[in-house]
């Protein structure tokens, strides 16, 4: 089973995910946090925060992490700028399930993410099918043996190693800080013998994973360690990036609907060895 605390007053940031013996969220000391407002630019104080309709560009981080939520019953709801958000969080026999509902004008195309940010240590490892689609966005240039493409506002390569570049293991503090869209609905995160397994559900609706490997190279002048696996509905990070086929989109009921369901168990076939091949890595 997994526990989840959310903190409605304050943007509805999940501030602890935890299962037997492990806090899985990464935190910092962020005391003006409690005292954003809309229109802020983003206070990074860990957790997991909800980022919509945007996750870069504006508003930064989105529209509700700086907004009070309220609280009816099981149901926690939270009334951005365009559009309303419900969330009921429940426990489950394997782990714990976040339900959501976006109500808005039909049409209205947004990103969502759960923005969690993990504390890991530097051996663990990711998880998700080998082969899926990778997009690398241009912070990751200069850790690419290629010339970044003038004007691209990414790149795609395949996992686990878009463009040799190695996704799949956090290892030590290098001063590098990269982010990611990867085309899977499901990440294994494994830690040592812990496990967690973050899968996203949305009918007819693009789905991914980002990733946010910051090995201390963001923010300046000081920079600390952070490393996001975030459950995303669309396929980039800007939403006035997003193509056709990037964002979630409104249907004519005005209600769009997705679950984000957590285990504390590796649910992807194990690893492929020397002397086997599979499709998960």
């Amino acid at each position: 089973m997994l526990e989840i605390t959310t903190d409605p007053a304050h943007g509805g940031r999940w501030t602890s995910l935890r299962s037997a013996g492990r806090e899985w969220l990464w935190h910092r000391p962020a005391p003006e946090r409690n005292m954003a407002a809309p229109g802020d630019v983003f206070v990074d104080a860990g957790g997991l925060e909800e980022c919509v309709p945007t996750v870069r560009g504006l508003p930064d981080h989105g529209d509700v992490w700086s907004r009070p939520w309220t609280r009816t019953g099981d149901t926690e709801r939270v009334q951005g700028e365009s559009f309303t958000l419900a969330r009921t969080v429940r426990t489950t026999t394997d782990g714990a399930q976040a339900d959501y509902t976006l109500t808005a004008q039909p049409g209205f195309r947004f990103i969502w993410a759960a923005h969690a940010l993990l504390d890991l240590s530097a051996g663990a490892t990711l998880h998700m099918p080998s082969g899926a689609a990778t997009r690398l966005f241009p912070e990751a240039a200069p850790l690419l043996d290629d010339t970044w493409p003038t004007g691209a506002p990414w790149i795609t390569g395949s996992w686990p190693a878009p463009h040799g570049l190695p996704l799949h293991r956090l290892g030590p503090d290098d001063g590098t800080a990269v982010g990611a869209v990867v085309d899977s609905p499901l990440c294994c995160v494994h830690d040592d013998r812990d496990r967690l397994a973050l899968e996203l559900r949305a009918d007819g609706q693009p789905v991914s994973t980002a990733l946010w490997r910051n090995l201390t190279g963001y923010p300046q002048p000081h920079p600390y360690r952070s490393t996001g696996v975030e459950p995303m509905l669309g396929r980039v990070f800007d939403l006035a990036d997003a193509g056709p086929d990037d964002a979630a989109c409104v249907p004519a009921s005005g209600e769009i609907r997705w679950r984000l369901a957590l285990t504390a168990a590796c649910r992807c076939p194990s690893p492929p060895t020397q002397k086997e091949h599979r499709s998960w890595t």
